[in-house]
């Protein structure tokens, strides 16, 4: 892989982070690893310019932490840690529920429409990876009908934070499956805007899966 051969200059450190991201997510970069520079810039056929600027865009996620003269790490965070930020984004989606379905277009509507159903598609291919991004769209998609611009900044932060853990659960054929079920009914509640009803089943859907990513690292289940 040769990326200044393939992407543009301000293109270098996105394509980067993105990279290094999903190896944070899908566990390949487990907790506390140090980023070998050396390494990942031969791998990626980048200067180290685009791959420090994409441990900043990691770090300000919460991914890695930088330390002076020490390089990036992959951040630590205990399952008690987790499941508090859990809590914080069930709180925030319940208080997006209502106002999304108030707010929301009907082209909003129809473009999420789009991404489940291509979501399904993911999940049936077991593109795991793919289906992940694109569940964490939905997600975010919703909050944003609310239309409440601080509301989807404080969303995205903190879902970036632990976007690994909520990954983990998805790892496991029966939760994966009960997922994109508990999404239709996600979808559905949206579309005729009952919005009592949404918040619902995002909570349910949210204490689900912690429930396995919990058993996950807990050692209760084994990938």
């Amino acid at each position: 892989m040769d990326i200044e051969k393939q992407w543009p200059r301000g293109q270098r450190a996105a394509f980067v982070a993105n990279f290094i991201r999903d190896q944070i997510v899908s566990g390949e970069l487990a907790a506390s690893t140090r980023i070998n520079e050396r390494v990942l810039t031969e791998q990626l056929g980048v200067s180290r310019t685009p791959l420090r600027e994409a441990f900043k865009i990691l770090e300000s996620e919460g991914l890695l932490t930088i330390e002076p003269n020490r390089g990036a790490m992959v951040t630590a965070i205990s399952p008690q840690e987790v499941e508090l930020a859990i809590e914080v984004l069930i709180a925030l989606e319940s208080v997006a529920a209502e106002r999304a379905c108030r707010h929301a277009t009907d082209a909003q509507i129809d473009e999420i429409q789009a991404l489940h159903d291509e979501m399904v598609g993911a999940w049936k291919a077991g593109a795991l990876m793919r289906y992940f991004h694109i569940n964490q769209t939905i997600h975010q998609k919703i909050v944003d009908c609310a239309a409440n611009p601080t509301l989807s900044r404080l969303y995205m932060a903190e879902s970036q934070r632990i976007r690994r853990f909520r990954y983990a659960g998805n790892q496991i054929s029966d939760r994966w499956a009960r997922a994109v079920y508990e999404h239709e009914q996600i979808l559905d509640a949206l579309r005729h805007r009952q919005g009592a009803l949404l918040r619902e089943v995002l909570r349910s859907h949210h204490l689900s899966g912690w429930r396995t990513t919990r058993a996950v690292l807990e050692g209760e289940i084994r990938l």
